[in-house]
């Protein structure tokens, strides 16, 4: 539950239009005005994951810091890891505005911002500056009127090889017209190829091989998750991000807000995005590492993301109703779970809901 100080914050906040507060909690983390998070390192959340180290397993999810603004002062409030972007090799403007709203019944946001960024060199001069060395993934994109938009991710690759710890190719989102096409068999079998050829490059003149992994949608069919996972497979990729946002409305209080267009997230994700973690977890086998995202706000669905088959997870959303803290209080209650488990590490406790989740109708 929301504590009452916190509930004063987030009323006053939700006074502004949604694009509005978020440029004001960047310009937060800017200033410093929001606290870092005091957090006794736990060496049972400790992983390598992709042959990287994390701290605890919760991770900031793309959509929050576009433009590599503020990746390291999130990670002072408690995460693992970050995930900058999404970015893509030209600045652009995404969709015309209002094109963010709150579904507060619901806990829920829905989002057409349409790969909004300033471009490849805005966030690799301010990833270049960075002296602190922490975990920060690059989540890359194709531009909206590309003519190529493979060749984009691959020029993602290359641009951002020297600062990345490591990349995730964005096809997912609902908000690109046709993007999502990349998820079918034949395109996706294309891109894979050719990111992981610029990566394999890279790596052999650098001597420094970075992680890719591939964000996909939680819409998907029974044979599109058969796709992707023969793919990722086939080709070695690092890892998969279970899911970016939905087009279901299913369920949702707030029947006025759910027409609008976009990408659904938050609390009502949670269930879909879970089963279809799950099942792709059943897919691909226990070894390739998958990153949960979709619905997390406390220690417990952190927790069942990684019943449900997750090596690590991943938030947004559900920050904008329990502010700033959330991270914090997330690790610490995993901490608690493993206390209350008698658990020796959190990889302990991966698969151990797997066929529930795998099984579930949604």
């Amino acid at each position: 539950m929301i504590d009452p100080f916190k509930r004063l914050a987030r009323k006053g906040l939700f006074l502004f239009d949604p694009e509005t507060a978020h440029g004001m909690s960047i310009a937060a983390l800017k200033s410093g005005l929001v606290p870092a998070c005091q957090l006794t390192p736990d060496p049972r959340l400790r992983q390598t994951v992709a042959g990287l180290t994390f701290e605890n397993p919760l991770g900031m999810a793309a959509g929050y810091d576009k433009n590599a603004e503020v990746p390291e002062a999130l990670l002072k409030l408690g995460f693992g890891f970050t995930e900058i972007g999404t970015v893509t090799p030209k600045p652009q403007s995404g969709n015309p505005r209002p094109r963010i709203f709150r579904l507060v019944e619901d806990e829920a946001v829905i989002n057409r911002l349409g790969f909004n960024n300033e471009g490849h060199d805005a966030a690799f001069g301010r990833l270049a500056a960075l002296r602190g060395g922490g975990m920060i993934g690059v989540n890359i994109g194709a531009n909206k009127d590309s003519e190529d938009r493979i060749a984009d991710y691959v020029v993602g690759i290359r641009r951002f090889y020297s600062v990345a710890r490591y990349f995730t190719a964005n096809i997912s989102s609902p908000n690109t017209p046709g993007l999502r096409d990349l998820q079918g068999r034949e395109s996706l079998a294309g891109l894979l190829s050719s990111v992981l050829a610029a990566r394999d490059e890279m790596a052999a003149a650098s001597g420094r091989k970075i992680p890719v992994f591939l964000k996909i949608a939680p819409d998907l069919t029974e044979e599109g998750m058969d796709d992707i996972a023969a793919e990722a497979l086939s080709h070695a990729l690092d890892g998969l991000i279970v899911s970016n946002t939905t087009l279901s409305r299913d369920g949702l209080r707030d029947q006025r807000q759910a027409k609008e267009a976009g990408g659904l997230s938050g609390v009502p994700l949670f269930e879909k995005s879970t089963a279809v973690l799950a099942r792709m977890r059943k897919r691909v086998g226990p070894d390739l590492p998958i990153i949960g995202v979709g619905g997390i706000s406390s220690a417990e669905t952190a927790l069942e993301k990684i019943r449900a088959g997750a090596d690590l997870v991943q938030l947004y959303s559900c920050m904008v109703y329990e502010g700033p803290g959330l991270a914090g209080d997330i690790v610490r209650g995993l901490s608690k779970l493993l206390d209350r488990e008698k658990a020796a590490s959190i990889r302990d406790l991966r698969d151990t809901r797997l066929d529930y989740w795998a099984a579930r109708k949604v």
